[in-house]
């Protein structure tokens, strides 16, 4: 009846995001490329933003020194309630992480944690982004590693705070990433 649009209208915009998909491996289109000629729509924005843009810092970063007891490194994720603490040493060096996910595992293997530090039950080296790392590509990452977090490192591995996915999402829009 000509009024509303059928599949025909859903093959099209299929067929045109295949060309484009083929076009973009064809001529190695970029990130820094999209920016450079759509840079002010809501991806443009989204690929000018970096971490440092989206970061939480200073007293919200849930951390414990290396050394302390499980039990206050427990409670740091309680009290942040951002799933996760990290570890450091006295001189801000990230050396490792807790999640909650990591006490539920030990917790229903039957691991006690009385009288232990955190150093002992912590992951060692856990993944990290720089500050001046996209948020685009920061969330291709996160899906890629199956995470929700990265600790934010300088180059001499110094925590300088923490995103998180919901950090990222919050800014007022989304970042489309390929499932493939």
């Amino acid at each position: 009846f000509g009024l509303a649009p059928t599949s025909s209208s859903t093959a099209t915009l299929a067929i045109g995001d295949a060309l484009a998909i083929v076009l973009i491996d064809e001529k190695q289109f970029k990130e820094k490329d999209f920016y450079k000629f759509h840079p002010g729509g809501s991806l443009g924005n989204r690929l000018r933003e970096t971490v440092r843009d989206a970061m939480i810092t200073g007293k919200k970063i849930p951390a414990v020194f290396s050394g302390a007891s499980v039990q206050k490194a427990i409670q740091e994720i309680n009290r942040k309630n951002v799933g996760f603490v990290l570890i450091t040493d006295k001189k801000n060096k990230l050396l490792g992480i807790l999640t909650d996910g990591d006490v539920r595992r030990m917790i229903s293997k039957g691991i006690s944690f009385e009288g232990k530090t955190i150093d002992e039950i912590m992951t060692f080296h856990p993944k990290t982004i720089d500050e001046k790392v996209s948020l685009a590509h920061t969330m291709e990452l996160m899906q890629k590693d199956e995470i929700t977090s990265f600790a934010v490192v300088n180059d001499r591995n110094e925590l300088r705070g923490y995103i998180h996915l919901h950090d990222i999402l919050g800014r007022g829009g989304s970042v489309s990433i390929s499932l493939a």
